[in-house]
């Protein structure tokens, strides 16, 4: 009798948490529209207005504020809870009965209702986890201990020698909690320099985002990137800048996280930030109602993923990880990692083999490749809230190492726009020619796109010309008038060196007939300067 009482309490309870349903009310306008955007230091930061102008980005309707009045009234409106909000969306996130949300219609201020519970709604959603299945100023020549191997396979630790550390570089990182981060002798370096900037935990609406909540994986997130232990332990971006924002809730899986996620990017654009980094990834619930299908993972449909997008239209970078479900039914990237807009991260392990847990691509993104590129996921170092070094499994580690390694070539890069590092970090690849839905393009080598990015310079160009591209067999070169002679190195997309020829003006060309079908890097060495050229051999 007490067993059969227990589960028709529970039951009972299940019943009356699904009979709140979450959706998100999309508003009519918002105040003082053209006075914000004229005065924009009212509603963001002087360093969020610099990198807008610096990456050529208006600033618009989207980065006004919500009407507070509207969300004053919803607030007294019968049943409602509201979670969350978006500017970029101008959108709020509530929580309440199909009856009581379908009543807010009714308010002239609301423009339309969209239920997370698709099923509910008069029209189809607009389209056009935590990654929870997680498996346990002089060169700077660290010892990586540890992290040699996933710092190295990148080729992360050549920029680290040319003193390119992420030094400059603001990244926001959304994750489900990161205790003991103020207090960890890990991250001692980071808060001496003064990079561990504020955060906040949008789940429990505070700014204690050190606080233990259930979920050290932030913390572990983080550490890839920024942690720093003498000769045992070196993140990919030790002298980045660090925003921490708590977004996934550990304890359940509901739709209002992604709007937490999207209210931390927002949150992110206005203070400025250069990157966005997340290890969480959607695509069930634990009201199957509110589920996405495989199908869905094209981008437009989910709100998280919509937002990613927008937050890349504002000049942010985010990289995101591709999710752990390739070894499982859903087997594709989920919600953010499948936009166009967002570089998406899968994983390999120490050997640079893809790991069978990584999410892969899908016929739902087309014409796109997914995932972007590839780190070290598997058995990946990473340092807990103890301080303690040791191994994990998952893309929740590859991405923010692969984010690291990015932030210290923008670094590098300072003038290069985010579209634009993301296709460097692309075509220094291992399999830029030949992407495939396991590795996308491939393990970048970032030092040899740091060269491809250097060596685009119009006026180099113009002086020094060589041709056919793509070429067959020969390839041609004219020195500048002021060049005698030149040494020219070739190398593949691993940054492995496989030809050297020497030019003058007498000898103009070099024989790539041999050469296999791919993309590779010419750099030359006079006495005046370096020059580094891409080409494309049939």
């Amino acid at each position: 009798m007490k067993i059969t009482f227990t589960l028709l309490l529970l039951l009972f309870i299940n019943t009356i948490v699904y009979a709140q349903e979450d959706a998100w009310i999309y508003l009519t306008d918002k105040p003082n529209v053209a006075a914000s955007i004229a005065n924009p230091i009212s509603i963001l930061t002087q360093k969020a207005i610099d990198r807008k102008q610096n990456h050529n980005v208006l600033i618009d309707e989207r980065d006004v504020p919500v009407n507070e009045t509207y969300i004053a009234d919803l607030k007294t409106q019968s049943g409602i809870t509201v979670m969350a909000k978006s500017k970029w969306f101008n959108a709020i996130h509530v929580r309440g009965t199909e009856a009581d949300i379908n009543v807010l219609s009714n308010l002239n201020y609301v423009e339309s209702i969209d239920f997370a519970n698709n099923s509910l709604d008069t029209a189809s959603r607009n389209a056009s986890i935590l990654d929870k299945n997680e498996v346990e100023n002089e060169n700077i020549a660290f010892t990586y201990g540890d992290t040699q191997n996933q710092v190295e396979m990148i080729n992360a630790d050549n920029l680290h020698l040319a003193d390119f550390t992420g030094e400059g570089i603001t990244v926001a990182v959304m994750d489900a909690g990161f205790p003991n981060v103020n207090t960890m002798t890990a991250f001692q370096r980071l808060r001496d320099n003064g990079d561990l900037l504020n955060g906040y935990d949008f789940v429990d609406r505070n700014a204690d985002v050190y606080a233990f909540t259930g979920n050290n994986h932030g913390t572990k997130v983080l550490s890839t990137m920024a942690a720093f232990v003498q000769d045992q332990y070196v993140g990919t971006a030790p002298d980045a800048s660090y925003y921490l924002f708590r977004t996934e809730d550990s304890g359940s899986e509901n739709p209002v996280e992604e709007s937490y996620w999207v209210e931390a990017a927002e949150r992110a654009d206005s203070l400025g930030v250069d990157m966005i980094n997340t290890s969480l990834g959607y695509q069930t619930y634990n009201n199957s109602n509110y589920d996405y299908a495989p199908s869905d993972m094209n981008g437009q449909v989910t709100y998280i993923s919509k937002g990613a997008s927008i937050a890349a239209e504002k000049g942010i970078l985010v990289v995101v990880s591709a999710g752990n479900s390739g070894a499982t039914s859903w087997q594709t990237v989920g919600a953010p990692a499948d936009s166009p807009n967002v570089l998406s991260i899968g994983a390999v392990n120490a050997d640079g083999n893809y790991v069978s847990f990584s999410s892969q691509g899908s016929a739902a993104q087309v014409d796109y490749q997914k995932p972007d590129v590839v780190a070290r996921g598997g058995q990946a170092y990473v340092i807990n809230e103890f301080d303690t070094i040791l191994q994990n499994n998952g893309t929740s580690f590859s991405g923010p190492i692969m984010c690291g390694g990015i932030a210290s070539l923008w670094q590098a890069l300072p003038d290069a726009l985010p579209t634009e590092i993301m296709d460097f970090v692309r075509e220094s690849a291992s399999q830029f020619t030949t992407p495939d839905d396991f590795l996308g393009y491939g393990i970048p080598d970032l030092d040899l796109a740091r060269a491809n990015a250097l060596s685009i310079d119009t006026e180099l160009r113009e002086d020094f010309v060589f041709y056919p591209n793509p070429v067959l067999s020969y390839l041609n070169i004219e020195l500048p008038s002021h060049v005698e002679h030149v040494e020219a190195i070739i190398y593949n997309q691993l940054g492995h060196e496989i030809l050297f020829h020497s030019f003058n003006e007498d000898v103009n060309s070099v024989d790539v007939s041999k050469l296999v079908s791919g993309i590779y890097m010419m750099k030359f060495s006079s006495e005046h300067n370096n020059y580094t050229f891409k080409f494309i051999k049939k």
